[in-house]
């Protein structure tokens, strides 16, 4: 017989009170994903790894087209690259019929890359360039135009290209969600979005064909969607009956929560957060109450994202080490950091072991492997004794990880696909030096002053 692990016995203080609303969870483990054993996909692809499932993202989005057309029948799906951009993620989605969404030049590219039509590109943000707003026109993209000095330099580039933009207008507004996002596009309390319209009328260089808004992230209140798909359709009524333009779509972006559990939560999120059905019920209420959307039936277009990935993505770490801390706590140290799960600062990912539970279940912190005090990955989980080895699944990840990653300290990992006939893709390849080097110049002054110097080796 194998050797047993031994578990120091250990001495854990007991808080005597009201218990959580949950009283005290134990453990659970889960050694597979869609039925392939972790160890199986850290042997062939290592660890740390991302892995995607296929078929939750197209059950996904198959529910929330589904669940939004029931409410109202003119619905188009913008895929919200700045969610996750990688070529596959977005080709399932687009496969699906979702257009693109696009904050950059840089997204705007890799749509057009994949071979996104530009009128099947929506193009919001902050800062677009000439350049970029020169190639949306000439490939007839829709422009939701954020500001002022973005109006007129459209005004001067139709002038140029003797082409009319197609254009919407982002628009801010307060919702009963705070602090009320009014750095993006014109207000609509103050009069701002409207006087916007008058100024594209008037200049007669601009096609006015929606009304855009994105009234925050991670919305916890359906009713804010419900209010602001209300003041949108009224402006477009305002807008048709003052200028006879019935804008062809009402935006109203995206920022629907998925199951993740924010900080500041005292419920889990697949409990507290709203799920698709209440989204589309605000909405389409708002829809089937407005007599421009009942004369017009404009396009009703939602730039969903996380609701729509994050369930899909999952994160296997290793452990590489165990500690205890000064205060007696439990501490573990695994292979992936907040370099590579950025959404572990607002987010109380689930931790699940991934090979059966032994030792006591104790508060445990799990930090990265970073040379970085902030590298914490969730403190103070009631977690059981891993050993060296062991693995974690993190869940869920599909968000916003695979953008705002960084190269930081250590290379970055393999990313596969599931497919839905069981098989596995690697969607991006880990990293390696030439990777990381690649775009570097060493000056020829300081290779020689190594050479001077002896430093350099001569092997």
């Amino acid at each position: 017989m194998p050797k047993k692990i031994y578990v120091a016995p250990t001495i854990e203080r007991k808080i005597a009170g009201i218990t959580g609303k949950f009283a005290s969870s134990i453990p659970t483990y889960e050694d597979s994903i869609e039925d392939i054993p972790v160890n199986s996909l850290t042997q062939k692809y290592s660890s740390p790894l991302f892995v995607f499932s296929e078929h939750t993202m197209r059950a996904k989005y198959k529910e929330a087209y589904r669940t939004f057309t029931l409410q109202y029948p003119k619905v188009r799906f913008a895929w919200s690259y700045k969610t996750n951009y990688l070529a596959a993620i977005c080709a399932i989605f687009h496969s699906e019929g979702a257009w693109a969404e696009v904050v950059s030049g840089m997204e705007y590219e890799r749509a057009r890359a994949l071979g996104i039509a530009g009128k099947q590109i929506i193009f919001n943000g902050p800062a677009k360039s000439r350049d970029d707003l020169k190639r949306a026109v000439k490939d007839d993209a829709v422009i939701n135009i954020d500001y002022l000095d973005e109006l007129f330099l459209l005004e001067d580039i139709a002038k140029e290209l003797k082409k009319i933009p197609r254009v919407g207008i982002r628009v801010n507004m307060d919702t009963g969600i705070y602090p009320v996002w009014n750095r993006f596009g014109f207000n609509y309390e103050n009069g701002e979005a409207y006087r916007a319209v008058q100024r594209i009328v008037v200049g007669k260089k601009l096609n006015l064909v929606g009304l855009h808004c994105h009234i925050a992230t991670f919305v916890m209140e359906a009713n804010a969607y419900y209010i602001a798909a209300s003041k949108l359709l009224r402006l477009a009524e305002t807008i048709d009956a003052e200028f006879q333009i019935g804008v062809d779509f009402i935006d109203i972006g995206g920022g629907f929560a998925s199951t993740n559990t924010l900080y500041e939560q005292y419920l889990p999120g697949d409990i507290s957060s709203p799920d698709i059905n209440q989204y589309a019920e605000h909405i389409g209420r708002a829809f089937n109450e407005s007599r421009f959307a009942r004369k017009n039936q404009p396009v009703l277009i939602l730039e969903t994202g996380r609701a729509l990935v994050d369930e899909s993505g999952y994160l296997i770490t290793s452990v590489v080490g165990k500690k205890t801390l000064p205060d007696g706590q439990r501490a573990l140290v695994v292979d992936a950091g907040i370099n590579m799960l950025y959404t572990s600062t607002w987010y109380k990912h689930n931790f699940t072991p991934a090979q059966p539970i032994t030792g006591t279940i104790e508060n445990t912190t799990i930090y990265g492997p970073l040379c970085m005090n902030i590298d914490v990955l969730r403190l103070g989980i009631r977690f059981p004794d891993l050993q060296v080895g062991d693995k974690i699944i993190v869940s869920p990840v599909g968000a916003y990880n695979v953008t705002q990653w960084m190269q930081f300290i250590t290379y970055r990992p393999n990313i596969i696909l599931i497919t839905p006939d069981g098989k596995t893709e690697i969607i991006r390849e880990k990293e390696n030096l030439d990777d990381v080097l690649i775009k570097e110049r060493t000056p020829k002054h300081l290779l020689a002053s190594l050479s001077r110097s002896g430093k350099l080796d001569k092997k």
